[in-house]
């Protein structure tokens, strides 16, 4: 397969890059179908000329079905777009990406989709529906708590939840409390989502995320708090973002103090309250109620969900620690990340 790909590159290099456009097509159509000509045309950026001429042929094909109510995919659609997808992760190196990433950071498993969710958004569903597929096949037999973080890469999780006979059985619980962010990217929220779309149960922490010392004492104590945190710190499934330290700074309104010491510091990632130098260094520790790093490393399935070729840094800092087992990430954060490390 390397081989004929390498060949079709060589020969034909606008074969490869129309099957990437139509593939570009498929996949878009599949996660917003249905879907109408124009706003598929905005949302990839191609001119509605141009984008015609790939529908009438994709229709032809008995790929796309097209409706007064927008355009969705046929059955068989579905089934060639599964197939494509290992074909286009030899095409773009990816499944060699994913195993150096796997390699450099010593873990389990990496999935790496096309695309970069900076320059097109709606690669980050594209993540989402990769990570649901993980959390499909890392169910326990037992009773499955699943506790997630806010971010809109785990918003973009929740999008693409299904139900599934499993899940419904599933808990699904908030690892933190709320920034005070946008009400969609907050923990609680994508917890209850995750909840409602795969038919499953939650629990909601209904306390800030950041706290002073004596107000975190004082919390921690309460019998209801209490009895959230320990159905958290048992979840035998956790699924976080890894946030960039500024924006994270700035999401917490944190003070001018704190926020010249992780400049000072060189401060580049944040997950859990935690903020990573470069190196992988934990440089400043907010006190946060909900999951905390040790916790992580006794539960059996920690997935990271990020991309953007603007995380690049961040993904790579964190990953150098963090006790993470699965990342899920976009094409242009592993280009990013690989491009300034060493193999």
């Amino acid at each position: 397969m390397n081989r004929l790909l390498d060949i079709q590159k060589k020969l034909l290099p606008e074969l490869v890059d129309t099957m990437s456009m139509r593939y570009r097509i498929l996949r878009f159509v599949r996660l917003m179908e249905p879907i109408g000509r124009r706003n598929l045309a905005a949302s990839l950026e191609m001119s509605e000329r141009v984008l015609r001429s790939e529908v009438m042929f994709l229709k032809d094909q008995g790929l796309l079905y097209v409706a007064s109510s927008g355009m969705t995919l046929t059955e068989e659609g579905h089934n060639l777009l599964v197939q494509l997808e290992e074909v286009m992760k030899e095409t773009f190196n990816l499944s060699t990406m994913e195993k150096k990433l796997q390699d450099i950071f010593q873990l389990d498993q990496v999935v790496i989709v096309p695309g970069d969710s900076d320059q097109f958004p709606w690669v980050k569903n594209e993540m989402g529906r990769a990570c649901v597929a993980i959390m499909k096949k890392s169910l326990t037999e037992r009773e499955n708590i699943i506790a997630v973080t806010g971010g809109t890469s785990i918003s973009a999780v929740a999008e693409m939840m299904v139900p599934n006979a499993e899940l419904r059985q599933a808990i699904f619980v908030p690892a933190r409390g709320g920034l005070g962010e946008q009400v969609e990217n907050q923990a609680n929220t994508i917890c209850a989502e995750m909840a409602r779309r795969a038919s499953g149960r939650y629990r909601l922490l209904h306390v800030p995320d950041q706290l002073g010392k004596d107000s975190y004492s004082s919390l921690i104590e309460e019998p209801s708090v209490r009895e959230i945190l320990n159905l958290i710190r048992s979840a035998t499934m956790v699924v976080h973002g890894i946030g960039e330290a500024k924006t994270m700074a700035k999401r917490r309104q944190s003070s001018e103090e704190v926020v010249s010491k992780l400049q000072e510091k060189k401060a580049v990632a944040e997950a859990f309250g935690y903020y990573f130098d470069h190196s992988g260094d934990i440089i400043h520790k907010v006190l946060t109620i909900g999951l905390q790093m040790e916790d992580l490393n006794a539960l059996p399935n920690v997935i990271a969900v990020a991309g953007g070729s603007s995380k690049g840094d961040a993904i790579r800092a964190y990953m150098k620690q963090g006790p993470s087992e699965v990342l899920v990430t976009d094409e242009g954060a592993a280009r990013a990340i690989l491009e300034k490390t060493r193999i």
